[in-house]
Order: C-alpha cells, then structure tokens, then sequence
C-alpha cells in the first residue's frame, strides 16, 4: 500500500495499491498506463497555483502543477503519457453556502478537468461533488478505483 497525504502525489506498479484518505473539497487524481500496470495519484486542495501568493508553496496542492508533477513522476517510472487516462473523485461541497467563491469543490472538479484536457488524458470514470468525504484506493494491477464513504455503499470505477 503505497500512501498519498494532502497535496501530495505518487505511484505504483503491479500489484501495488495507491491511496488517498479525507478527499472532501479536495480532489484524487488517478492516472494510469493499462498496458505498463503504473497507477499514478495527486491529492490537490487547490484548483490553480496562479492564485497563490505564498513563497516556497508546496506546488503539489493544486491541480495544474500537481497534475503535471505527476505527469512526470509516472514517465519517469516508464509511464507513455499518450496512453495515459484519468478517474478522478472528491470535490465535494462540505458546507453549505450559495456562493460560487467558497464551493471549493466545485472549483477544484473544474480546474482538474481543464489541467487533464489541456494534456490530452481522457477521464473515464468519475464521481464527484454531492457533500461527503472519501476515501480513494486506486489499484494497479487492474486500475480499478475504488471509492469508500463512510455513509454509502462501496463504488469501484
């Protein structure tokens, strides 16, 4: 069991497992090259690293430089980015709010969506938004994401 924290990222191969705990408004990116068995996962908090204005930042806690670290990091194990293709969960609206600016969530699903288009990589599978926490295991030997809520059943994608 390969582990992701907040704004972090990683990879596994074979029969490795990946995984991801407490994605609320945060989003779980799971890239994965089918035919190599690598599995690829980013825990991004943020929708756009632009927006920051933090010296020394982690730049894994947004979606364009968290995606595109990843990127690299699964080439680097032997990944071919053009067969690369993308699930992805979280992005949840944890409080309640009319406004736009604080569903960050519904940001972060956004961002995630135009990072993984702007490099070609096609989301095959995909739950997100509603108002609850989850829990991402994205296993490598087959590149099922499987999806656990504390209140719901179970989801493998």
């Amino acid at each position: 069991m390969v582990t992701v924290g907040i704004a972090d990222l990683n990879v596994a191969r074979n029969s490795d497992t990946v995984c991801t705990y407490a994605l609320g408004s945060c989003v779980g990116i799971c890239l994965y090259d089918k035919d190599l068995k690598i599995a690829g996962l980013a825990h991004i908090m943020l929708p756009w690293s632009k927006d920051a204005n933090i010296p020394n930042d982690n730049m894994r806690r947004y979606a364009d430089t968290g995606i595109t670290e990843l990127i690299q990091k699964m080439i680097a194990c032997g990944a071919r980015k053009p067969v690369l293709t993308a699930k992805i969960a979280g992005g949840a609206q944890m409080f309640a709010t009319n406004s736009a600016v604080f569903n960050i969530g519904d940001r972060n699903v956004d961002a995630v969506k135009k990072v993984l288009a702007s490099y070609n990589i096609p989301i095959i599978a995909e739950q997100t938004g509603s108002n609850f926490g989850r829990t991402v295991f994205f296993h490598a030997d087959t590149g099922i994401m499987e999806i656990r809520a504390a209140t719901k059943p179970t989801v493998m994608l």
